[in-house]
């Protein structure tokens, strides 16, 4: 097991954790991952070196996202064939529920063999009961409603940091898009279509000086986490105004509301296919299987649309009302449909089976770590992360703050197995 921490400005709760889970029996290699943090917190990223981290320095800010990928392309290439349980800097996650996360993630390999579906992606998850700092329950809560309209299921915790991936899924893992704090929800979603399992397993919810600092932020961080479901609402949104900008013109050329709505719709159909296989990002899988699927789904929207108007102009509203209203209730039933069976990506497409997946972890570039003559370690670009034991590390060392712990009261959940 890979324990990766992506750290951020971070101060000595990342010390205490990397020093404990050094400590502990089960805990394989660590790897921190310097977001950017600039020249202020050098000391603290010495002080884990020192502790026998592995450590990767992003000369930028570059987000959550782009320094978990760092990390995980790190360990394919210094640590093949092993999964990675990815846990928070900030003192969140306990070496208790971190091991915890990995052990199931071993058991779950081992039960699977060398066949058979991939192996499935553990989340730690916490139970948001009693007292929740207001902007971790605000985005966790967000970000739930969204993710289980977008996916058509439900997770417990999706913003949670303590994850475990297996092998099988690193290579997947970087091929999600995603550089900040979006990426672990897009990650999420794309497990689905890979036809990889989601585990939940509680942990804790441990909360230091009220979450004060997490880096998340609700509203921009929310928009980032939105995004997937922004992209189909610009893509209907478009359709939407073609569609209604057709019927009206055709309904003044041909006086028929059906020719009308047909011929609208078949306008608008064309657009929408193409911008919707491009948002669900399904330009692998089969177009033959996909449009036929749209055309089908289209029918039926077009029946469900014309009964809609006619009941709704029937009543006496005008047809724009109308055709408002009839789009704002098919939507929600467009996207599901659309996302779960139109342009869900099969095994044949971006899908993993957990044969080739691990086939391809397991054959990637050989370890290629060295010890160096000083003590460091010499990475794959040939340059070397110094470890100097003589430097004393000036690292903030007043006691723990204040921490509030809700027992888990979450049980074990396997999601879309």
């Amino acid at each position: 097991m890979i324990v990766l921490i992506p750290a951020y400005e971070p101060d000595v709760q990342l010390v205490r954790l990397v020093d404990r889970l050094r400590s502990a029996d089960d805990a394989g290699a660590v790897i921190v991952v310097d977001d950017g943090s600039g020249p202020r917190y050098k000391a603290v990223f010495r002080a884990v070196q020192l502790l026998g981290a592995e450590l990767i320095t992003l000369p930028v800010n570059q987000g959550k996202g782009a320094a978990l990928k760092a990390g995980i392309r790190h360990a394919i290439e210094h640590h093949p064939g092993h999964g990675v349980v990815t846990a928070d800097s900030d003192g969140q996650h306990t070496v208790v529920d971190i091991l915890r996360v990995g052990s199931r993630l071993h058991d779950e390999a081992e039960a699977r063999g060398s066949g058979g579906a991939p192996d499935p992606i553990v989340l730690g998850v916490r139970a948001f009961a009693g007292t929740v700092p207001a902007r971790s329950r605000l985005g966790n809560a967000v970000s739930a409603w969204i993710f289980r309209l977008a996916s058509g299921f439900a997770v417990s915790d999706t913003q949670t940091g303590l994850r475990g991936l297996p092998a099988s899924a690193l290579r997947w893992a970087l091929s999600v898009p995603g550089r900040r704090f979006e990426y672990e929800l897009e990650m999420l979603l794309g497990s689905k279509d890979a036809g990889i399992a989601i585990v939940e397993l509680p942990i804790e919810t441990v909360y230091l000086e009220r979450n004060a600092s997490s880096h998340f932020r609700p509203l921009r961080d929310s928009v980032r986490v939105m995004r997937p479901m922004l992209r189909f609402a610009a893509s209907s949104l478009l359709s939407f105004g073609i569609d209604t900008v057709l019927v009206q013109l055709m309904f003044w050329l041909t006086g028929s509301l059906l020719a009308s709505v047909v011929l609208a719709r078949i306008g608008s159909g064309g657009v929408n296919f193409a911008l919707n296989r491009a948002a669900f990002g399904a330009r692998g899988a089969s177009l033959r299987r996909a449009l036929t699927s749209y055309i089908a789904l289209a029918a039926v929207l077009l029946a469900a649309n014309y009964a809609w108007l006619i009941l709704l102009t029937g009543a006496g509203l005008a047809l724009v009302p109308a055709k408002i209203l009839t789009e704002i209730a098919l939507y929600v039933v467009s996207f599901a449909v659309q996302r779960c069976v139109v342009f869900a990506r099969t095994a044949s497409g971006r899908g993993l089976s957990r044969r080739s997946a691990r086939s391809m972890s397991v054959s990637s570039t050989a370890h290629r770590k060295s010890k160096a003559p000083d003590g460091g370690m010499e990475l794959a670009t040939g340059a070397r992360t110094p470890v100097r034991p003589t430097i004393r590390p000036t690292v903030r060392t007043t006691a723990p703050a204040a921490a509030q712990t809700l027992v888990p009261t979450a049980t074990n959940r396997r999601i879309h197995p």
